[in-house]
């Protein structure tokens, strides 16, 4: 195994392509600059992978496949084990390099790192999770048996909001499953992916196992298109996952694919006002909003104004600041571009008609003035109608709403949709494709929660509600990697979702064996009637 030089190269930091269990300074010309999105400063240059790059990574991990399918999962687990504690080891190294590239409070990085690292528990136990079945005797001197084998090199294309979190949802439990892996870090973060395969390596995993490439647009074009790349996972935008989608499945591909979501939290009269405002604040504010599992949005049923003004209060004590620093609840989002989207979207709001309780476009942080930080925002009597609404915001904002009864806010939640106008020129072809999908798939479906004292209203909400997580008094109901990342509708195009079972299926295929173990080498006769398990 190389002796990676991703950590200890001279500043300005260069990132490899990882080839063959080899860290490759890669010859394209073209770099992008990887931005402290609190300070502006050049962390790294990503390159954009060349073609030549790109097949020569595909091709490590088609040579690396063949041993390592036929490693025992004992020992593949074993990898995994290590790994996990090597995460651990270096959680504080890690979570750092998410803060310094992603923005995110320390705090929340090392949250980001954690989660990941559970489903790399989870895959330690792969040789329970990849178990067959088996009927002995299912007709005369018959067994039939089913096992689940892994299906080649797979790829995973990753998003900018989880650095650490993402990358560890997928190629864990993909090699682990025995097959091989070709990871594409977010070009505006790659560095945690760096680390991880660092670790990855020094936990035993052998050369060409994983490799990581980096890029844009053609970089993702060619991982959907290469015969030898068997399946893809993507979380991201639903312009890039539906692009994804249709290209890769068009080339034969399964393809999970987790999109944009519209979390909406349905406030009750009777709900616990302290636990629930917490709660709202937690999940609407944390990361910077940036979360496709953020609860952007709240219905209050029966009218939100007893509400306001303790929202805002809340809201206002939480301090905006670099994820460095120890008080800072609140970081930077990813980008200048990502900063005026925002801004023009709570405008949007406000002269729709929407109420500006909270405004925080104009806050500047002390000595992080360059920062592209934007303050928790509240806008009041929201409608269906307002683009605020209509589009995700992936940003500090909280978007109040009202209904007269819980019918009423099921019905707001559930009738969601996603803004097919979103979509560039460039992507029509995939416009088109949504716009052909049933009404029902083009609504959001990542999460819902409710806030209640009542079991009537809860069970109501979790059997009408039609989002494919949902939360009864839990801000953001993400499952622990034993359950599936279920996001449905809009939020979600493939069959198979990530980690738990589903994880393990989209990244195994079935094969069905049946045997017949005869006392002789003769037969009486030929029989040339279709084979049933009567006996004739």
């Amino acid at each position: 195994m190389a002796t990676s030089h991703f950590s200890t190269q001279p500043y300005p930091l260069r990132v490899p392509n990882l080839i063959g269990g080899k860290f490759v300074e890669s010859k394209s010309l073209t770099f992008i600059d990887v931005i402290n999105p609190a300070t502006q400063e050049v962390v790294s240059q990503v390159p954009l992978t060349t073609n030549e790059e790109f097949k020569a990574a595909v091709a490590a991990a088609k040579k690396a496949y063949p041993s390592w399918r036929n490693t025992p999962i004992t020992k593949r687990q074993r990898v995994m084990l290590k790994f996990q504690e090597l995460i651990r080891r270096d959680m504080d190294k890690l979570a750092l390099n998410v803060t310094t590239e992603q923005g995110k409070t320390l705090k929340d990085a090392q949250g980001d790192v954690f989660r990941g690292l559970e489903v790399v528990e989870h895959a330690c136990g792969m040789a329970t999770l990849q178990m067959g079945e088996y009927v002995s005797n299912v007709s005369h001197g018959i067994d039939t048996f089913s096992i689940r084998e892994p299906l080649g090199v797979c790829a995973g294309i990753c998003p900018f909001n989880f650095p650490a979190m993402i990358p560890l949802w997928m190629f864990p439990v993909a090699v682990t499953c025995g097959n091989t892996f070709i990871l594409k870090p977010s070009e505006k973060d790659p560095g945690a992916s760096m680390l991880l395969a660092e670790l990855a390596m020094e936990a035993g995993l052998p050369e060409g196992v994983l490799n990581i490439v980096h890029g844009a647009h053609d970089t993702v074009n060619a991982i959907c298109d290469h015969d030898d790349i068997k399946a893809i996972s993507f979380v991201g935008s639903n312009v890039a996952g539906m692009h994804i989608y249709a290209r890769a499945t068009a080339k034969g591909k399964r393809v999970q694919s987790n999109m944009g979501a519209k979390n909406h939290a349905v406030v009750m009269p009777d709900a616990s006002v302290d636990a629930t405002i917490n709660a709202l604040i937690a999940a609407g504010f944390g990361a910077a909003g940036q979360r496709c599992m953020a609860l952007s949005t709240v219905v209050f049923v029966g009218g939100s104004k007893p509400w306001e003004s303790i929202t805002v209060e809340r809201a206002k004590a939480l301090k905006v600041n670099a994820g460095t620093e120890p008080d800072a609840d609140l970081g930077p989002v990813i980008s200048i571009q990502a900063k005026e989207r925002i801004h023009r979207l709570i405008q949007s709001g406000f002269e729709s008609g929407a109420r500006l309780l909270l405004d925080g476009r104009s806050i500047v942080v002390p000595g992080y003035e360059s920062g592209n930080f934007i303050g928790p925002t509240i806008l009041a009597d929201v409608s269906s109608n307002m683009e605020c609404y209509k589009e995700e915001i992936f940003g500090p904002v909280l978007l109040l709403m009202e209904a007269d009864s819980l019918k009423e806010a099921i019905n707001i939640v559930n009738g969601n949709k996603y803004f097919v106008n979103n979509y560039p020129a460039s992507f029509a072809f995939v416009k088109l494709l949504l716009i052909s999908y049933s009404d029902f798939c083009n609504r959001y479906g990542n999460g819902a929660t409710i806030f209640t004292r009542s079991g009537v209203a809860a069970r109501k909400f979790q059997t009408e509600i039609e989002a494919g997580q949902v939360g009864i008094n839990v801000p953001i109901p993400v499952p622990l990697p034993f359950f599936s990342f279920t996001g449905n509708k809009a939020s979600f195009a493939g069959d198979l979702n990530f980690y738990g079972k589903a994880g393990v299926n989209f990244y195994t295929q079935i094969k069905t064996v049946t045997q017949n173990w005869k006392d002789s080498d003769s037969e009486d006769k030929i029989n040339m009637a279709m084979p049933t398990s009567q006996k004739s």
